[in-house]
């Protein structure tokens, strides 16, 4: 049994995450070309291994804000053209929806298996015709919900047409993919013809399909429990101890910690690893390194919630409150919001009031406000407020 301290667990999450000593630097990033910068994005999602969706817009879209983390200020359209752009990745149901390397496809058989013996989603067994809808999309090609009269009746944002209906089973079953979005709206083609065949083929027991995906859950934590693991491509947590002999994981023994596994690539990186090289940024909150809750304060101490869908009364951190990565620590949260050229800093509440994490977090909040084409950080609530007067000044430069 390998043990591990707490720092060394940390120090594996960072680096696993893609958050330390990470290579492109984010100068070298930002200094690349658009067809370049594109070809470290899909780098880092094959390194990741999933990047998680989400609707909210707020900074920027949470796919957008874990290239940003890690390789600064990329531009906006070589994100998405990494993305949607050619066939090196396809969306699907993993942690979330997320996007994931297109080699993946094979990885995801007994989820759509899954699905198909299910026999219907949580709207109900598809009641639009699924042949018309395949049909259209092999005589017409890629279409959205638009194509084949939008994607609601008209209610509220659940309440789905039949046509959007058909095509999400079409998706969750594997029949149709989705490589790409138009103005936020899937784009559906047939499998047959946006995967490539070596892939499409790869049929994958449902054991086999556990195991190579309780390997690459634990390449992405570096150092995990079985929850840990498990959750990022929502597995069963028993599938973790049952494949991770098979998945090479190593067992170790982190203080304070439930029963443990690294990744090989993680302890081969701790026993060589040099002087660490950090990144001070806002991370989303669906960011890997943060998306499971009970980790996160396992390893940074910060017990953090998603507050978008609390009503506002009840907030305590604010909206989309964004933890703020400084020096390999979550010092900080800060709800952000876009208004004119300004970028308002809503809330920002300090875990501590040390000269550094005041600091970190005032360089995460310019960096942020360049990115995205902000002239100016303006302050509304600062918690503890005794602690507004440093950070506006270091604001201020």
């Amino acid at each position: 049994m390998i043990e591990l301290t707490r720092q060394d667990a940390r120090r594996a999450a960072l680096w696993s995450a893609g958050l330390l000593s990470s290579l492109p630097t984010p100068g070298e990033a930002q200094r690349a070309s658009a067809r370049r910068q594109a070809e470290h994005v899909r780098d880092l999602l094959g390194r990741l291994g999933a990047v998680q969706l989400d609707t909210i817009s707020v900074l920027a879209r949470s796919h957008e804000l874990i290239a940003y983390a890690r390789q600064g200020a990329v531009r906006r359209s070589a994100i998405e053209d990494a993305y949607w752009a050619g066939d090196a990745a396809f969306e699907y149901w993993s942690h979330a929806a997320c996007i994931l390397p297109m080699s993946s496809w094979p990885d995801f058989a007994f989820r759509r298996r899954e699905f198909r013996a299910k026999g219907e989603r949580w709207h109900g067994a598809p009641r639009h015709d699924l042949d018309v809808l395949l049909g259209t999309i092999r005589d017409r090609g890629p279409i959205t919900t638009a194509d084949v009269g939008g994607a609601k009746t008209g209610g509220e944002w659940w309440d789905w047409s039949d046509a959007k209906i058909g095509l999400e089973w079409l998706l969750d079953i594997g029949m149709v993919v989705v490589t790409r979005r138009v103005g936020w709206r899937r784009t559906y083609d047939l499998a047959e013809r946006a995967i490539p065949s070596a892939l499409l083929h790869d049929d994958l027991t449902d054991e086999q399909c556990h195991a190579r995906l309780v390997a690459a859950g634990a390449r992405l934590m570096g150092v995990g429990t079985a929850g840990d693991i498990a959750d990022v491509h929502r597995l069963p947590r028993a599938s973790v101890s049952r494949h991770a002999e098979e998945a090479g994981l190593v067992p170790v023994a982190v203080e304070g910690w439930p029963r443990a596994w690294a990744h090989p690539e993680a302890l081969a990186w701790l026993a060589g690893a040099g002087r660490d090289r950090h990144r001070t940024t806002l991370l989303s909150p669906f960011d890997p390194l943060v998306w499971y809750r009970e980790r996160a304060e396992r390893i940074f101490g910060m017990r953090h919630r998603i507050e978008a869908y609390t009503p506002a009364h009840k907030r305590v951190h604010g909206y989309f409150a964004m933890p703020v990565l400084h020096q390999g620590r979550l010092v900080a949260r800060v709800d952000p919001k876009r208004e004119g050229d300004t970028l308002v800093a809503r809330r920002v509440t300090l875990e501590s009031t040390s000269a550094s994490a005041v600091d970190g977090t005032a360089r995460a909040l310019l960096e942020a406000a360049r990115w995205v084409g902000s002239s100016s950080v303006a302050l509304r609530d600062v918690v503890p407020e005794a602690a507004r007067p440093a950070l506006a000044k270091r604001l201020a430069g």
